[in-house]
């Protein structure tokens, strides 16, 4: 019995060397994780907007005002593989600002995983 109970031991032990790491390939790009579109609420139009837009992420004392990079299409990009738990503000003037429930950015093995937020300003 003994024996068995070894040899099982040993069969255990090597099978579970095999790290899964060796088989992950990540990219070396670096994600955002955090993507906000900001939209007017009575607009009929689904384009966002940026004009005079300030969309800033906190999490604890972390702060960082997110920055779009296309005027066709302003995304505001932020958490760059930071996982966190986010509180999103948006400013424009004449407009009320927004303040978000927290939203949760997690990671994998490799890269954090985006939260999209679409926010409409009143």
């Amino acid at each position: 019995m003994k024996k068995g109970a070894i040899y099982l031991l040993f069969v255990l032990l090597f099978s579970c060397q095999a790290n899964d790491l060796d088989d992950v390939f990540c990219t070396t790009e670096v994600k955002a994780g955090l993507n906000v579109s900001v939209h007017l609420a009575e607009s009929s139009s689904s384009i966002p907007i940026s004009d005079g837009v300030t969309v800033v992420a906190t999490d604890g004392n972390y702060s960082e005002t997110l920055q779009f990079f296309d005027p066709q299409n302003p995304i505001f990009y932020g958490a760059y593989e930071r996982p966190g738990t986010y509180t999103i503000t948006v400013t424009k003037a004449g407009r009320q600002t927004y303040v978000s429930q927290p939203i949760v950015v997690t990671e994998d093995i490799c890269h954090v995983i985006p939260q999209t937020v679409m926010v409409l300003l009143l």
